[in-house]
């Protein structure tokens, strides 16, 4: 590590300092926080939870979010989740054999939806996930992308700072 990397590295007090939480959306609008959180809950129905945290997380990963992250990689191991498939689920096209099919187009469409600037929803993208999911699950697979990342983007304007990172401060 060079001079100027070691100095330019903050604490998470530090940075807090500089970039912390603009505002408690949830409080000053709680209908949106009722209407998000009854969004979530029906995109989770008929949706394994394992490929709900590892959509999840990827698209969290994606948007750069750290509640989230924070919130979601907290929740996969208490789901018994491995610590090697969740820190290589970043690269989960490179990891043969870590993540099933299933998973693998749950991801894929995870990335695809997430990443819409990109392009359009690619067919062979959107086909590879159908052939995993009847459409009732894909139906939900989709809602739960959606929902993840309208909550990225509440939490990431907001700067919601992560539960890890409060509860290092009373530590």
């Amino acid at each position: 590590m060079t001079t100027s990397q070691a100095t330019s590295r903050t604490t998470p007090q530090e940075n807090r300092s500089t970039h912390g939480p603009r505002m408690n959306l949830w409080k000053l609008a709680p209908a949106v926080y009722q209407g998000m959180s009854a969004f979530q809950g029906a995109a989770s129905k008929e949706l394994d939870p394992v490929i709900g945290e590892l959509v999840k997380i990827r698209a969290s990963q994606i948007n750069k979010c750290a509640f989230c992250l924070d919130m979601h990689l907290t929740d996969a191991r208490k789901m018994g989740e491995s610590q090697l498939r969740l820190d290589l689920i970043a690269a989960w096209e490179e990891s043969p054999g870590l993540f099933t099919e299933k998973e693998q187009a749950a991801l894929a469409l995870t990335e695809a939806i997430t990443l819409l600037t990109d392009g359009f929803v690619p067919d062979e993208v959107y086909r590879r996930a159908a052939e995993h999911f009847d459409e009732t699950e894909l139906a939900h697979l989709i809602a739960q992308i959606i929902a993840i990342n309208a909550w990225n983007r509440f939490q990431v304007t907001t700067r919601a700072v992560p539960a890890s990172l409060k509860n290092a401060d009373e530590e």
